[in-house]
């Protein structure tokens, strides 16, 4: 297997040369030169007010706009939306994510903004309002089945030859447009700027934050490495490392078109909010991208621990971040903390931080993981930490000193912001005399609940500690088992207890595409139930899933007319 591997690399590099050497005879450009020629405010707007109307003292408004890009003029729809007594506001531009749709935040707008937000999804479902691209530039319409996004590949699948291909091109030219509209609405003061990106959003932030007249962006989740790196799983810290060759139009994208490519022009003052667990590619490249920032230019982040496309224990980071470096109000922003992993007298791995600030800080939470390469597929375990003097120490106790450990910490200050460490790595016989003191547990519940999804530890019956689901719609799961700690060992079977005093139908899922729906009866007494893997059905070969010792993580659903808020769940276990 490993020589057809080999040689399959080789003859792709073989393959790819002549069109690797054409490249360097062009050299690929820069974000910077890309957009040099490119004039924002070129053309008139055409401004068609689809409705308006005020309420509640605040001033809405849709219209279509006129963008041109590429010699094709495209129809961009927008929402206004600003307190009817205005004057001279602070301008916010926000963006949608995949497949979303414009929706001004009214939280801003009642704290004074005048907020823009715009649609660049294009044609989807039944919207009756949509940005609407010429048969030219189809491929700005997001939804595969009306012509889908360009990337590395045009939509004939062959390889892109100019950045200006891309649909990124079209969405980054498109929201430069949608500025420029907003600085021109008579509330609006056009010297103060921000722009806030969500999902995708936060992708194109990164593109916007090399515009000058952007004054700050919050960009959430959005820059992870995805082009090549999540598409390929070339993780940071893969054993061994290898990077297969690029094909011509992944060339393009990594030097011009995604997000990291713009990260040395940026100007604005940037905040990265993201999940540790965030689909958004290798997070840990993310980071480091940080450290490749122009050197005036203010940046931040912060990592919410076990998070997936959620940021409700950091977001409110914008506000002050906004504040701050639009607003120019006098919002202390502490500098970056160290970090580093280390072992202690004993061997043991250890996270040491040293935050700014010291005095100031409220608390510091410490994370860690084992092993798994892939940054947001790992399970990240809390751990107390322990202050100094002026650092504070987390305990990392490992399963293997050969495998890494990773480690990063969120510090958060008397103010409430949030700043996270540097994403940590390391592997423990490398740094000395370590020693491995964690061991294999066939308890799930051992350690708590915390590595669990929107769910309330509550205690019920008997006194049995246990969580309830907080969300019926996006249910509850963990990623828990991606732990080598808890990772199911062979031919076992996942226990675990529930109370319920009212029937329910829940689907329990394992590694997102094995199912099975569990009937849970109704009992004034807590009840056991004992999953066989063969139980759980495969929805795409629609055979038994054979064991349990691959699945990473479970999640629980709610079926159709069911409420999994009303279960209480507890003693999870692998039994033999």
């Amino acid at each position: 297997m490993k020589i057809i591997t080999t040689l399959a690399r080789a003859l792709t590099c073989l393959l790819l040369t002549p069109l690797a050497s054409a490249q360097a005879a062009h050299p690929l450009p820069t974000p910077a030169a890309l957009w040099k020629d490119y004039d924002p405010n070129q053309g008139g707007f055409k401004e068609e007010i689809v409705k308006q109307e005020t309420r509640d003292g605040i001033f809405k408004r849709d219209t279509y706009i006129s963008a041109y890009v590429l010699g094709q003029e495209i129809r961009v729809y927008c929402r206004y939306s600003v307190k009817t007594e205005a004057t001279k506001a602070p301008g916010l531009l926000i963006v949608h994510g995949w497949m979303g749709a414009p929706e001004p935040d009214r939280k801003f707008v009642e704290d004074g903004w005048a907020v823009m937000a715009h649609d660049y999804c294009g044609r989807t479902g039944d919207r009756p309002q949509f940005t609407k691209y010429p048969a030219e530039l189809r491929h700005g319409n997001m939804d595969r089945t009306v012509a889908g996004p360009v990337r590395a590949q045009d939509l004939d699948g062959k390889q892109i030859t100019d950045p200006k291909q891309t649909s990124d091109y079209v969405w980054y030219a498109i929201q430069r447009r949608v500025l420029s509209y907003l600085e021109q609405q008579k509330e609006v003061d056009r010297t103060r700027l921000g722009a806030t990106g969500y999902s995708y959003g936060g992708t194109l932030m990164w593109n916007l934050a090399t515009d000058p007249r952007v004054k700050a962006v919050a960009a959430y989740f959005g820059i992870g490495y995805n082009d090549y790196y999540r598409d390929h799983q070339v993780w940071l810290y893969n054993v061994p490392y290898i990077e297969p060759p690029r094909s011509p139009g992944e060339e393009i994208i990594l030097a011009s078109i995604a997000p990291e490519a713009h990260v040395p022009f940026i100007t604005a003052a940037t905040l990265f909010l993201n999940g540790s667990n965030d689909h958004h590619g290798g997070h840990e490249r993310g980071l480091e991208s940080f450290k490749r920032f122009p050197e005036a230019v203010p940046w931040s982040f912060a990592i919410q621990a076990r998070g997936h496309h959620d940021t409700e224990k950091i977001g409110h980071d914008t506000k002050f971040w906004l504040e701050k470096h639009v607003l120019g109000k006098d919002v202390v922003w502490p500098e970056h903390p160290k970090s580093e992993i280390r072992l202690d007298a004993e061997g043991v791995p250890e996270l040491v931080i040293t935050p700014a600030s010291p005095d100031a800080v409220r608390k510091v939470e410490v994370f860690y993981a084992l092993k798994n390469p892939c940054s947001f597929a790992r399970s990240w375990r809390d751990t107390a930490s322990v202050r100094q003097g002026r650092q504070w120490v987390g305990k990392m106790p490992v399963l293997s000193v050969d495998d890494y450990v990773f480690g990063y910490a969120n510090i958060t200050y008397d103010t409430t912001i949030v700043r996270s460490t540097d994403f940590n790595a390391a592997v423990p016989s490398k740094l000395g005399r370590a020693k491995a003191t964690d061991n294999r547990s066939n308890d799930l519940s051992d350690s708590g609940y915390n590595s669990w999804s929107n769910i309330a530890e509550v205690e019920g019956p008997k006194g049995i500690k246990g969580f309830r689901s907080t969300n019926n719609g996006r249910g509850s799961g963990t990623e828990q088992l991606q732990n080598p700690k808890w990772q199911a060992p062979a031919g076992s079977r996942l226990s675990f207890k529930f109370y319920c005093t009212e029937p329910q139908t829940v689907v329990l899922a394992a590694a997102d595409y094995n199912t099975v729906e569990l009937e849970i009866t109704a009992s004034d007494l807590w009840q056991e139930m004992t999953i066989a893997p063969e139980r759980l059905i495969n929805r795409f070969s629609q055979k038994p899933m054979p064991d349990w010792t691959r699945v990473g993580k479970i999640h629980f659903l709610p079926k159709q007319g069911s409420d999994l808020t009303k279960v209480l769940f507890a003693d999870f276990k692998w039994v033999p």
